[in-house]
């Protein structure tokens, strides 16, 4: 506690001055560029990962960067969606998953989260990952498994993302483009899927390949279907 409080003091003291402006200026108002979506891991950092600053990013953070379909019960990830589409106007979602990622973790081990009730009935949103954990990546390594179910969780949830209604209507009117990255907590790189090679290659060879391309518009059956035709390769 006495870090956070120190930083603080920091920040009032020689970040403060240099960013007042910036700061008063945002009083009256916010327009962010996009909605961050992002896992509550703290090795992970949105405004350092994309050097932002503060106004530039609507963010959520969760555990295993999870988005709840739509017809439920309302949530704070899909009002926080709806508000940042249709009020704050973004241009651009992005679901950001990371490597070794915890939840994921549960998610492929849910007999480890007996004590931890709460956060398995929250990782059910990712229950259509079931059939490939204990089918094809039951047959890899464990290291392996787990990147690649990182992977395939993030393209999941931004499929939740563009099942909301005000995400639909914005897509429709060509007012917002749908990115699925994943940041590597070993090395602090982030690769984003690629559509036309239809897998998660570098984010700078992604944006040669038009990474505002809308991630699997062709996909028109059930949201497993739709993950088999989006990431298999």
């Amino acid at each position: 506690m006495t870090r956070i409080i120190e930083g603080f003091m920091k920040f009032r003291d020689k970040v403060l001055p240099e960013k007042e402006a910036l700061i008063r200026k945002l009083s009256n108002g916010q327009s962010p560029q996009a909605l961050f979506i992002t896992c509550s891991d703290s090795r992970l950092n949105p405004n350092l990962l994309t050097q932002t600053e503060p106004g530039d990013l609507f963010i959520i953070r969760n555990a295993g960067n999870i988005v709840p379909p739509p017809g439920g019960v309302p949530s704070g990830e899909t009002a926080t969606i709806e508000y940042a589409v249709k009020h704050l106007k973004v241009k651009d979602i992005f679901v950001c998953g990371h490597t070794h990622c915890g939840a994921m973790g549960g998610l492929m081990k849910p007999e480890a989260l007996t004590s931890l009730p709460l956060v398995r009935g929250w990782l059910s949103h990712a229950e259509d990952l079931r059939g490939w954990i204990d089918g094809e990546g039951a047959t890899l390594p464990a290291d392996k498994r787990l990147a690649r179910l990182v992977e395939l969780n993030t393209l999941l949830q931004l499929e939740h993302v563009r099942q909301q209604p005000a995400v639909k209507s914005a897509l429709l009117e060509g007012k917002l483009r749908l990115h699925a990255w994943v940041y590597r907590l070993e090395d602090g790189t982030v690769q984003a899927f690629d559509t036309v090679k239809n897998t998660f290659v570098a984010v700078e060879d992604a944006v040669r390949q038009k990474l505002g391309a809308e991630v699997h518009e062709a996909a028109s059956t059930s949201p497993t279907s739709r993950m088999g035709q989006i990431v298999d390769y």
